[in-house]
């Protein structure tokens, strides 16, 4: 591998590399609108001698799939192109300074993504056809509300390896957390807001719910694996009134080794008997998706071209577990092995402060090179 991938090292541009992060950057697609980036990074790839393959997803979106070498590929890089919606409209997009790039989706993860295309362009610039690795590069939708993108790809393809390069500051994550989402729904009565002694306020029956759930030593921040998020809350909308209803949304991430059913009963027990604390409760409680985590070791191939190459580099090689959710659950629940290796960091991304140091993406493009030629 090593005078092949010298070869490919030799061909990575990062004049290239950062003018193509640049322009995702500057490409506004937010889940569901991902039609114009998608037709960014197909106009390049087709220019590089490649056609990229449409997987539609739904009218006007759909995946990117290219594929190069002999027969079916053993590893795909994968990347996802959407993002979380802006939070200012007018300063989406990229700015530079020091070397740093900021703007949304530079960290997760316009900066792995554009890793990739560098990582394919070079691999594709430096080898002949015939040495070519049986590899593959698939740019997916979705990721950031269903996984909608990366379900349609596994409808037909399950590779032995996947590589997604989420934020992980290069870290190497070949376990991952799961993730429990959990809904809560109070139940009131309704009545003028002048008079709530007449009636039963929802809100203020979540909130104690919430304070008691929290509290629990299950969640406890300083001694518990468990990753407890109030994501989201809302109550009826009528007007100048006690609300009657409000629903209340939990992000769990548990550690590999944790089983999402096994939280949602210690769940049910801790809120089943709160309606002896608190007067009139009837809570809901519901739990729309759950999916368990994984952990493949450290004892496979491409730990050991890691390792290589992280010395190489000169680069300190960890391996952890990733904290989050991602299309890493997907791609193991469908039997296919996911390492999650990206540029940025999950301290910045979904931030206004959003943002990855451009030395790391160009880190990020060789391993990915060095991975698709070790790894196939």
């Amino acid at each position: 591998m090593n005078s092949r991938l010298d070869a490919v090292w030799r061909a990575i541009n990062p004049e290239r590399l950062r003018t193509t992060f640049l322009d995702l950057l500057d490409i506004y697609s937010p889940s569901g609108k991902e039609e114009d980036i998608q037709l960014y990074l197909e106009e390049l790839l087709n220019r590089a001698g490649f056609r990229a393959e449409r997987q539609e997803v739904e009218d006007d979106r759909y995946n990117l799939r290219v594929s190069m070498g002999p027969g079916e590929p053993r590893l795909y890089l994968v990347g996802h192109v959407d993002t979380v919606p802006a939070w200012d409209l007018d300063t989406f997009g990229p700015q530079e300074d020091n070397g740093i790039i900021r703007g949304l989706g530079s960290s997760d993860m316009k900066g792995g993504c554009a890793a990739m295309v560098e990582a394919w362009l070079a691999l594709a610039e430096a080898l002949a056809p015939s040495e070519r690795p049986s590899v593959g590069l698939l740019l997916v939708v979705g990721e950031e509300e269903n996984g909608d993108g990366s379900a349609t790809f596994l409808q037909t393809s399950q590779p032995p390896w996947v590589v997604i390069g989420e934020p992980t500051s290069l870290v190497a994550k070949f376990a991952h957390y799961g993730y429990l989402e959990a809904g809560f729904v109070t139940r009131g009565l309704q009545s003028h807001s002048s008079l709530p002694e007449l009636g039963h306020n929802a809100v203020e029956s979540m909130l104690r719910v919430l304070l008691l759930l929290g509290n629990d030593p299950l969640f406890d921040r300083a001694r518990s694996e468990i990753v407890y998020s109030i994501r989201e809350m809302r109550s009826s909308q009528a007007g100048f009134v006690v609300p009657d209803r409000c629903e209340t949304w939990i992000d769990l991430h548990l550690p590999p080794d944790h089983a999402p059913v096994v939280l949602q009963d210690a769940i049910r027990r801790i809120v089943a008997n709160l309606d002896r604390i608190i007067p009139g409760l009837n809570l809901g409680v519901s739990f729309d998706f759950a999916s368990p985590g994984y952990n493949l070791g450290t004892d496979n191939l491409l730990a050991q071209v890691l390792r290589e190459v992280y010395q190489k580099l000169d680069l300190p090689l960890e391996m952890d577990a990733f904290r989050s959710h991602s299309d890493g659950n997907l791609f193991f629940a469908a039997g296919v092995k996911p390492l999650i290796l990206g540029p940025g960091s999950l301290e910045t991304a979904h931030t206004p402060d959003e943002r990855v140091i451009f030395d790391e993406v160009t880190n990020a493009a060789r391993i990915y090179a060095a991975l698709c030629l070790g790894g196939s």
